[in-house]
C-alpha cells in the first residue's frame, strides 16, 4: 500500500474504533480529554493524539492504530491493515461528552495553576473529604499540608501534587466524591509523602492509598510513600530507578491486591533486581489501601459502641424489706 494510502487510512480510523470493536469500554471517571483511558478487564490502553495514538501503561507497547491492531490481536503488520480498513466510517463513542462539565481549557502553565489553589484548612471541604469519606487522620493530611503536596479542587476534590527530583509541580491527581482523573496538561511522575532521604520506598497507585498507607504505619520516619497515580510512564520509571538505586534501599511495592496491583508489583520487583536493592511485597487487607483504612475505622466505631452499651448499669430489683 502507498504511503499516502496508509497515512488517508490512518486519519479515517481512530484507535478507539479498534478498541471497541475489540470490546473495550472507556473509564470515563480516569480519562483526560488529552487521554483517554480503556479497559477490557485488566487489559488498559490509553488513547492519545487526538485518537491516533497509545501506549499500554502495564507494559512498554504503544504506536499508531495499525500497531494498536497488531498489538490486541497478534497479527502480522498485512492483516492489522485490513482490520483497521474494514473499521472505516464506524463511529466511535465521543468520550468529551460523557466527561463533567466546567473543566475549561488552561492558558496558564501547570505550576502556576497550582499556585493559584489554597491549602487545605481544618474544616474546608477539601478537609471533611478527606477526613470523612476517605478516613485520612489529621495527622497524616497536616503532613501532607506542611510538605505541600495538598491543594484544595472545585467541588470538594483534592489535588495531589506529582513532582519531579527538584520539587517542582508537573501535575496533580484529582479525586473528589464526584470526580477522578489528572491534570490537564500536567504530567505523571511520583506524588512523595516523608522524607526524600528515607531508604524505604513505599510505592501506590494512587495518592490516596499512599497517604491510607501512611496511616496504618504511623507515617514510618525511614519511609517515603509514592504514588504513580495510576499510570506507568517512563519519567515515573526513571524516578523510581533513582530512588532505588541508592544504596540501602528497600522498595515496597504496595500495589492494590488485583491483577492490576500485581503487575504494577511484577515492575517494581524487576527495578529492584535490575538495581541491586532489597524488594517486599505489602498486601492491602481489602482491595486498595484506602478500602481498608474505611474498614478499620468501621471496625473502631463499632467497638466503641459495643463497649458503650457494655458499660451502662444494669437495673437494680428492689430490695425485699
Amino acid at each position: 500500500m502507498e504511503k499516502e494510502k496508509l497515512e488517508e487510512l490512518r486519519d479515517c480510523v481512530p484507535c478507539a474504533a479498534v478498541l471497541e470493536q475489540a470490546g473495550f469500554a472507556i473509564d470515563i471517571r480516569e480519562s483526560t480529554r488529552k487521554a483517554v483511558k480503556y479497559r477490557r478487564g485488566a487489559e488498559i490502553v490509553i488513547v492519545i493524539h487526538g485518537g491516533r495514538g497509545w501506549f499500554d501503561p502495564l507494559s512498554d507497547a504503544k504506536g499508531d492504530v495499525f500497531g494498536l491492531a497488531e498489538h490486541l490481536d497478534g497479527v502480522t503488520f498485512v492483516k492489522a491493515l485490513d482490520r483497521v480498513a474494514d473499521l472505516v466510517g464506524v463511529i466511535v463513542r465521543d468520550p468529551v461528552s460523557s466527561r463533567p462539565t466546567g473543566k475549561p481549557a488552561h492558558s496558564t502553565s501547570v505550576s502556576e495553576r497550582w499556585a493559584t489553589r489554597r491549602r487545605p484548612w481544618q474544616g474546608s471541604m477539601t478537609w471533611r473529604y478527606l477526613r470523612t469519606e476517605r478516613c485520612l487522620p489529621a495527622t497524616i493530611i497536616e503532613e501532607a499540608i506542611r510538605s505541600d503536596v495538598l491543594r484544595e479542587g472545585p467541588y470538594g476534590s483534592m489535588w495531589a501534587a506529582h513532582v519531579n527530583d527538584d520539587g517542582a509541580v508537573i501535575g496533580w491527581e484529582e479525586r473528589g466524591p464526584d470526580w477522578r482523573g489528572f491534570s490537564t496538561g500536567g504530567s505523571k511522575i511520583l506524588f512523595r509523602l516523608g522524607s526524600s532521604d528515607a531508604m524505604r520506598l513505599c510505592v501506590t497507585e494512587a495518592a490516596i492509598d499512599a497517604m491510607s498507607v501512611a496511616a496504618f504505619e504511623g507515617l514510618r520516619d525511614s519511609s517515603l510513600y509514592l504514588s504513580t497515580g495510576g499510570g506507568w510512564s517512563p519519567t515515573t520509571d526513571a524516578a523510581v530507578r533513582k530512588l532505588a538505586a541508592r544504596p540501602g534501599t528497600i522498595l515496597v511495592a504496595a500495589t492494590d491486591a488485583n491483577s492490576q496491583g500485581e503487575t504494577f508489583a511484577g515492575r517494581l520487583r524487576d527495578i529492584a533486581d535490575e538495581v541491586g536493592c532489597d524488594w517486599l511485597r505489602l498486601t492491602p487487607p481489602a482491595e486498595d489501601w484506602n478500602d481498608a483504612l474505611k474498614a478499620r475505622e468501621e471496625e473502631k466505631k463499632e467497638r466503641t459502641m459495643r463497649a458503650g452499651r457494655g458499660g451502662l448499669p444494669h437495673a437494680r430489683r428492689p430490695r425485699q424489706g
